[in-house]
């Protein structure tokens, strides 16, 4: 009898220290989830000075779509989806231009309702009424 309780016992620790000598995945292979993001950074609005719209490229999504972000370089957690086409207003954008602070409508929503488009006296963090959020850079196009 002892001889078949130590067959599985060794294969459990076998498997335990095989586990244990698996490298950690690299952080940006994190997987998504929902909840609570890491990091979140509100986008800014005005960064271009009080003579300019708060926010003055307006954008539309590449086909395909694009996720949108808590912060910048934050992936583990998804905010919104934006579809392929999906109007996206640039209001900031990171040193190196890999992400983009953007405001957009809710489903069905006006970006000219997002109260972007006149100048503010100075920056500061967006308030709404529309979402926000970050956006991978090279995710959407200029639109006409």
């Amino acid at each position: 009898m002892k001889q078949y309780l130590a067959r599985p016992l060794t294969a459990l620790i076998a498997l335990s220290l095989a586990a244990c000598s698996q490298p950690a995945p690299p952080p940006d292979n994190a997987p998504v989830v929902a909840g609570e993001p890491l990091a979140s950074r509100p986008v800014m609005i005005g960064t271009e000075g009080p003579n300019l719209p708060a926010c003055a490229s307006t954008s539309k999504v590449k086909p395909g779509g694009t996720d949108v972000y808590w912060a910048p370089g934050e992936t583990r957690a998804i905010k919104a989806k934006l579809a392929g086409g999906a109007p996206a207003v640039l209001c900031e954008a990171t040193d190196d231009d890999a992400w983009f602070g953007v405001v957009f409508p809710g489903p069905g929503g006006d970006a000219s309702l997002c109260g972007i488009v006149r100048p503010v006296r100075t920056a500061r963090e967006y308030q709404g009424p529309c979402r926000w959020g970050w956006i991978r850079g090279g995710t959407v196009q200029l639109a006409a």
